[in-house]
């Protein structure tokens, strides 16, 4: 007996010391992974209103606007102001992209509308972020609300309100995340148009791995789940479902749409509007080629299509 009990304690000497540089560098691996990819890859945009002003004489009024986020950090995005007491809508691109990536939509969407249209930057996105860290719809949710304020105190020349009470939202995958989260806590939000909503951040977070890097597998993404515990240890990120989201959303008008780009966010998309109570009025389209996802790519004729969808929906759903 006295010898298995020596042999045991030897066994455990051996072992330990395995053990916590096993751990130790499984953490370090996950905080790794979480630290990479919560730094989005940016570059030039796309188009800037200079550019399509060339080509639209509504792009040529975009104006370049700053507000402060609540939690103190700079924010910016594209404005195309809209008619006196009309809606707004703000559109809320992808992670990995930029304003850019949405302004077609939103000079289509001010156009045929007349309403306020504002195209921000999300968090550690666009051409020299303020902000380094995305967060994958944590803080972005507060960033999101922001931006609901800062369209709401916006004046006309005689300093009257330029927009009326109600707002849309438009967003696209790490842009839907934190439009709904914000649409929970506004109420004069009145519609949403929320394109391949991921199930929550961790899901959203798995995606962007599998993209930043090709080599990653599905146990590799799942350690970056241990490491947003480490690495966001303020509070940041968030891992509660949509559905605990969803619920507390009443009275709204969504519009849901995925496709088959995406097929992750098909299903989960699907899942969502199971989520809702049953006040709100769902729309869905979940067989879309392509979705917002790689809109950027399609062609002429399926980016109008798409557009027009959009454009339909938030004139149906924000005009009196």
């Amino acid at each position: 007996m006295a010898n298995s009990t020596r042999l045991f304690k030897s066994f455990f000497r051996l072992l330990f010391p395995v053990v916590l540089i096993i751990a130790a560098v499984t953490a370090g691996f996950s905080v790794w992974l979480v630290y990479k990819t919560s730094r989005p890859l940016t570059s030039a945009y796309l188009i800037t209103p200079e550019k399509f002003g060339q080509l639209s004489s509504r792009a040529a009024q975009i104006t370049d606007e700053s507000w402060t986020n609540r939690d103190g950090s700079g924010a910016r995005g594209w404005l195309l102001r809209g008619a006196e007491n009309a809606p707004a809508v703000i559109l809320f691109h992808k992670y990995g992209a930029d304003r850019s990536y949405v302004l077609n939509l939103g000079v289509k969407l001010n156009e045929s509308t007349n309403f306020t249209v504002l195209m921000p930057d999300l968090r550690a996105h666009g051409n020299d972020p303020k902000m380094k860290i995305c967060s994958f719809g944590g803080c972005e949710t507060e960033d999101a609300t922001a931006a609901i304020e800062f369209v709401r105190g916006l004046k006309t020349p005689n300093q009257i309100s330029l927009v009326n009470k109600d707002i849309g939202l438009y967003g696209v995958e790490l842009g839907s995340l934190s439009a709904l989260n914000a649409a929970a806590k506004d109420q004069s939000v009145k519609a949403l148009a929320l394109d391949s909503v991921p199930g929550n951040s961790d899901q959203l977070l798995e995606k962007a791995i599998d993209g930043r890097f090709p080599f990653a597998s599905n146990i590799t993404a799942k350690f970056a789940r241990l490491g947003t515990y480490l690495y966001f240890f303020d509070g940041c990120y968030k891992h509660e479902s949509f559905c605990d989201t969803a619920r507390l959303i009443e009275d709204r008008k969504i519009l849901l749409v995925a496709g088959l780009d995406a097929p992750e966010f098909q299903d989960s998309t699907g899942r969502l509007a199971k989520c809702f109570a049953v006040s709100n009025k769902i729309e869905q389209k979940l067989d879309l080629s392509p979705s917002g996802v790689s809109i950027i790519n399609a062609s002429t004729e399926q980016s109008e299509s798409y557009d027009q969808r959009v454009i339909d929906f938030f004139r149906a759903s924000l005009q009196n």
